[in-house]
Parts: C-alpha cells; sequence; structure tokens
C-alpha cells in the first residue's frame, strides 16, 4: 500500500461550503484515496507543504475538447497540460464540437453518437496530462431514439447537451423525453442557454426553454457569450429550484452579478458551478478556474469557501464526478497554493477575497505530484513545499506540436 503524508498544512478547505477550513493540520492518503484529515501516520513519502493551503483540484465544468490535447478551435497543442498547471484536476466536455468540417446543420443522431463514443474511448480514456477527462459528450438532435441512450449508456457516456436542437419543435414533447430516458441511465443532461455561441444555434434558449426541458445543469447561464435576459435569470432561478446554473469564463461579467445575487437573495449557492467554456472562441485560458474564483470571491461578494465550492465539489457533484471534496474515501486531487510574493493575503482564501491569483506549487491527481513543486502556469507562492521519501515521479512531458509539412504529404 503507498503511502503518502501531507502534513504543515496552514489552511484546509474541503471544497464544501457547509464545512469550516481546517488550520494546521495534515492529509494521509493511501493508494490515491484519502484516508484520513489529522494525525500522524509513518507513510512512504512526506510533502510539506509548507504552511499553503490545500484544497480540491479545480473541477471545469464547461470544456470543448477534440482529439486529445490538440483544439482546433484555437490551432493550439498542449491545452490540457497547460490547465492542469492552472489548478484543474478534472474536465466535463461540453461537447466535441470543434471537429474540422462538422456541419451543424446536418447533425443526425448517428453521427452525433459516433462522435460522443469516439470521443469518450480516445481523449477521455487516455488522460492527457494526468487530467481527468469526462470526454464524449451527445450533442442532442432531434430524432434520436432509446436505443441511442441505451448505447450511449453501454458505451459509459454520462454527459449529454442540448445546443443545436431545433427549439421551434420544443412543444411535441421530444426534448423532454430525452430528459427521461437520461435520468432513466443515470446520464446528466446540460443544456446551453442564452443566445448564440460562436458555433451557432437555432434561436436564443431563455426562461420559457429552460423551463420547458428542466436540464440538470443549465449552461453559462450568465453568457456563453450571451446570457438570456435579466427577468428570464431571475426565473429559472426561482421556478426551478432543484437545477444548477453554471457561470463560464466566456460570461457577460454584469450578468454574473445578476445569477450570484439573486442565488445568494434565495440562500442558494449550493447551486452555482463553474467551468470555463473553452477551447473555443473565448481562447485557451489556463487560470481560467482560478479566476473564476477569484471574480466570485473579490466582486461579486461570495464568501472563498463558496467560491472555492462552487470551483470544485458543487460541479462534481453536478456533473456526478467523484472527486472535488476533502473527505476520507475521496480520491486525492488536490492544489498546494498560497498567496503570491507582493501579495497581503495570508492564504489562498485571502488572496481570493482580494482578487489576486494565487500561486500553486503542487497538483496531485489521485494521490500522484502532477506538479511536484511549481506549477509553469502561475508565479510561485511565496512559500516552498518539499519532499522526503521516495522521489516524486517525473512530470507528464507537454505534448509534442504538431509538425506541419510545406509540401502538404504526411
Amino acid at each position: 500500500m503507498a503511502t503518502l503524508l501531507v502534513k504543515d498544512i496552514g489552511l484546509l478547505v474541503h471544497g464544501d461550503r457547509t464545512i469550516t477550513p481546517v488550520r494546521d493540520t495534515t492529509l494521509l492518503i493511501e493508494d490515491g484515496v484519502i484516508a484520513g484529515i489529522g494525525g500522524h501516520a509513518p507513510a512512504d513519502r512526506v510533502l510539506s507543504a509548507g504552511g499553503l493551503t490545500v484544497m480540491p483540484g479545480l473541477v471545469d465544468g464547461h470544456v470543448h475538447p477534440t482529439f486529445g490535447e490538440w483544439t482546433p478551435a484555437q490551432d493550439a497543442v498542449g491545452w490540457i497540460h497547460n490547465y492542469l498547471h492552472g489548478g484543474t484536476t478534472s474536465m466535463v466536455s461540453a461537447g466535441e464540437l470543434h471537429i474540422p468540417g462538422l456541419a451543424f446543420d446536418a447533425l443526425t443522431p448517428e453521427l452525433v453518437l459516433s462522435i460522443a463514443i469516439t470521443s469518450k474511448h480516445t481523449t477521455g480514456r487516455m488522460r492527457p496530462s494526468g487530467v481527468k477527462v469526462d470526454a464524449g459528450t451527445v450533442l442532442l438532435v432531434p430524432g434520436m431514439t432509446e436505443e441511442h441512450f441505451d448505447r450511449a449508456h453501454r458505451e459509459g457516456i454520462d454527459q449529454l447537451k442540448f445546443i443545436f436542437y431545433d427549439w421551434n419543435r420544443l412543444g411535441d414533447g421530444e426534448a423532454q423525453r430525452y430528459v427521461r430516458w437520461a435520468h432513466e441511465r443515470g446520464m446528466t443532461v446540460k443544456l446551453h442557454s442564452g443566445g448564440v455561441s460562436r458555433s451557432g444555434s437555432s434561436r436564443v434558449a431563455g426562461a420559457d426553454v429552460v423551463k420547458a426541458v428542466v436540464p440538470d445543469v443549465v449552461g453559462h447561464i450568465s453568457g456563453g457569450p450571451i446570457p438570456p435576459p435579466d427577468a428570464d435569470i431571475v426565473a429559472i432561478i426561482a421556478d426551478l429550484p432543484d437545477t444548477y446554473v453554471e457561470v463560464c469564463s466566456s460570461n457577460n461579467y454584469r450578468a454574473t452579478t445578476v445569477v450570484v445575487d439573486e442565488l445568494t437573495r434565495r440562500g442558494r449557492l449550493d447551486r452555482l458551478t463553474l467551468g470555463t467554456d473553452t477551447p473555443g472562441g473565448t481562447g485557451v485560458i489556463p487560470r481560467g478556474m482560478l479566476r473564476n474564483v477569484c471574480f466570485l470571491a473579490s466582486v461579486c461578494g461570495v464568501d472563498p469557501v463558496s467560491a472555492v465550492a462552487a470551483a470544485t465539489g458543487q460541479t462534481a457533484k453536478a456533473h456526478g464526478l467523484r472527486t472535488g471534496v476533502i473527505a476520507e474515501g475521496m480520491p486525492a486531487d488536490l492544489l498546494v497554493l498560497g498567496p503570491i510574493t507582493g501579495s497581503t493575503a495570508t492564504d489562498a482564501l485571502e488572496s481570493f477575497a482580494l482578487g489576486d491569483l494565487p500561486g500553486i506549487a503542487t497538483v496531485l491527481v489521485d494521490g500522484e505530484p502532477l506538479v511536484a513543486t511549481r506549477s509553469e502556469q502561475t508565479p510561485p507562492p511565496s512559500r516552498a513545499v518539499t519532499w522526503r521519501g521516495a522521489t516524486p515521479r517525473p512530470e507528464p512531458p507537454r505534448p509534442a506540436p504538431v509538425p506541419v509539412h510545406a509540401s502538404g504529404c504526411c
């Protein structure tokens, strides 16, 4: 049994907004799983957190993978590696939309299912750069049968999304059947809300659409990039009390304050989830999830513990993922981070409250240090971590650039 003791933790943030952070504590990890909080035990390896903050790895609830770590949307290679160094340990696909040549006006049930299955068993299987990528999200289109849902379920697909669906046929009951079939198979349904995205959509998906369909997650409710009208945002939050709402980096910042204010007024910040909605027209944003937390805590007035929970445990729960919370029996997907030199903050929560980006020292996925002592994507925190015992395994190599042949041949 491989064991890792994380000691000298200045502050432990659980990823659950109902649990008060703990100061001056330890974590014991056995075979990649959290085995205990507090106390000491012999371990094969010891990580001294140097008084820094430990929190769950960030869970990006809205990404658009295509082929491994290449995104044609930005013609970029290695983006998942960079997101890992930005603190993201888990991702949820919101659809593999950016495959070159994919005609959004000619999507068929067989085509969207084939794309999802292929992505599930390629990008989803390989864990690019060690990140847990829940790839292979079915883009729901008219004409699907229950057998399509059965096949998706047999292939291990657990995420579905409405984006290119024809909302002019909203009253025929098909969309509602899709949601029922998904729930009977334990699948999560997300719905693209708001106006037209970079990829296009059939019409604005406002409160009338969302309330008729009742998805599990309302995708980028504050804009991706165009949100529904304010009155629709309020109506969705008020009339669907069991539905999660998502804020993404491609948002309308003003509309995000409307979302947060309404959730706060109702005492339902537990419904808030986060994502980046990248790669796409917004770009590739390795620190996007960190910046989401900073924006919530420093501008929107969200308690930083709740902001962290939105970026970790709540997003994981909304999508049916087993991660995002520091508790016994949970995977040890963790960040060690803290204030950057020059910040007046004393821990990561204070950094978020000030709007200061914290520096990441270590990223663990299933207890393995994929980033051992310093992130490539943030300045270093003002305190260093140290390792004792077995040397951490080498970090996953960066994906090699795709060669371009001038002759056009391969």
